[in-house]
């Protein structure tokens, strides 16, 4: 029998989980900078910090599902991860243009993160059409 998981997709799953935490700790650091240094209007901190929570709780569940997904060689797993990749990434772009104050750091962080996202879901699909076939 051969084996069908990814290496590629498996390092990245990794990688991305070392990414995320840096990504967290950064955007809230920047969320905090901003709210003193700028007229942060007090409607759209708590929007901002929820979306940067909710997609941290997310990145939980999607990170394990591809990793479990890709070293059991099963679909619905990697499949699952994939779909919430997808609700990760609309929080990114979230961050990215709606949020009150966007820097360049933002743009930095956020341009990293749906890069990997979007080489992740390549990756993701072609180890489920492995899988499958």
């Amino acid at each position: 029998s051969s084996q069908l998981s990814s290496l590629p997709l498996q390092i990245l799953l990794y990688v991305n989980g070392i990414y995320y935490i840096f990504y967290f700790l950064a955007t809230l650091a920047m969320i905090i900078y901003k709210s003193q240094v700028f007229s942060y209007p007090d409607d759209l901190l708590a929007p901002d910090l929820a979306v940067l929570f909710l997609m941290a709780i997310l990145e939980m569940p999607r990170l394990y599902l591809g990793f479990k997904g890709n070293l059991t060689e099963a679909e619905a797993p990697l499949g699952l991860s994939l779909g919430l990749t997808v609700g990760s990434v609309v929080l990114s772009v979230y961050l990215l243009l709606w949020q009150a104050y966007v820097l360049w750091a933002d743009v930095l962080l956020n341009a990293l993160l749906l890069s990997a996202y979007a080489l992740e879901s390549g990756l993701k699909v072609t180890a489920i059409a492995a899988f499958v076939s």
